[in-house]
């Protein structure tokens, strides 16, 4: 169900909040939705239902445009992003259902463990990003036969959390990217758009069975369709191995902060 929820002078610090999600997120290759449920939950104190599903609907302009972005800049492989996609959309519907089944208090516990393991899972990544990924020359058949079996595992499970959480699925998508050796410079754009493909998907199971707070969407994409434009831009003047880095790190350690408080709180 889609609704407007009276207006609150609090919602003014969303655009502001939305602006620097979506300018991190198109600079790593996330969607930014990790933020948006936390926050809303612990600061506006929206549902949890409600709160994952009117996420997935404020992340789609940082995944549209960042990766609109990127591929302007050369930084998408599209064909690796449709395998991905394909195999996404049926984790995200999955994982719009299973929302159904929990309970606010467990899918607010469940979402702080999944952080706190993402958190883990992105500072790994960073490393694997400064020591570089080991190239080679391959025939086009064993690409493919390499990237559609694991594409289509890592895709799904990339829907599964974004349907379940509302978030952006960041972490499995860009570990099977890493998975089937894509160019460091492709993973940040095509990421975004399996992202995009993910949210859409998990938007219309929560659409099916859940809520959309527009008050909420309007405010926040105010400020994310601004800086998903601005990410890119920022990404093409930096190396991989330095402020990007950096720029994951700090994200990887604040992801974790807010998971161990979704678990205690």
């Amino acid at each position: 169900m889609v609704f407007h929820s009276p207006f609150e002078y609090s919602y003014l610090w969303l655009p502001l909040i939305g602006f620097i999600i979506g300018m991190l997120a198109s600079m790593i290759g996330g969607g930014g939705g990790f933020f948006f449920p936390p926050l809303l939950i612990l600061l506006f104190k929206v549902p949890a239902q409600i709160a994952v599903a009117t996420s997935l609907a404020a992340t789609l302009p940082i995944c549209l445009i960042g990766a609109a972005g990127h591929y302007r800049l050369g930084n998408l492989d599209w064909r690796t992003g449709i395998v991905f996609g394909i195999a996404g959309i049926g984790g995200a519907l999955a994982g719009a259902a299973v929302t159904g089944w929990l309970s606010p208090e467990q899918l607010r516990k469940c979402f702080g463990i999944y952080s706190v393991i993402l958190g883990i899972l992105l500072i790994m990544q960073n490393i694997k990003i400064n020591k570089g990924i080991p190239g080679g020359k391959e025939t086009f058949f064993k690409r493919i036969l390499r990237r559609i079996p694991k594409g289509s595992f890592y895709g799904f499970a990339g829907g599964a959390i974004t349907g379940i959480f509302g978030t952006s699925g960041t972490a499995p998508v860009i570990a099977g990217l890493f998975a089937i050796r894509l160019p460091v410079k492709l993973i940040a754009g095509t990421s975004l758009m399996v992202i995009f493909i993910n949210t859409v998907s998990g938007l219309v199971g929560h659409l099916a069975m859940g809520e959309v707070d527009l008050t909420l969407v309007w405010f926040l994409t105010a400020g994310t369709a601004v800086g998903a434009i601005t990410g890119p831009l920022i990404t093409a003047g930096i190396k991989p191995a330095g402020h990007a880095g950096m720029i994951k790190k700090v994200f990887a350690y604040i992801v974790i902060f807010f998971g161990i408080i979704m678990i205690l709180g």
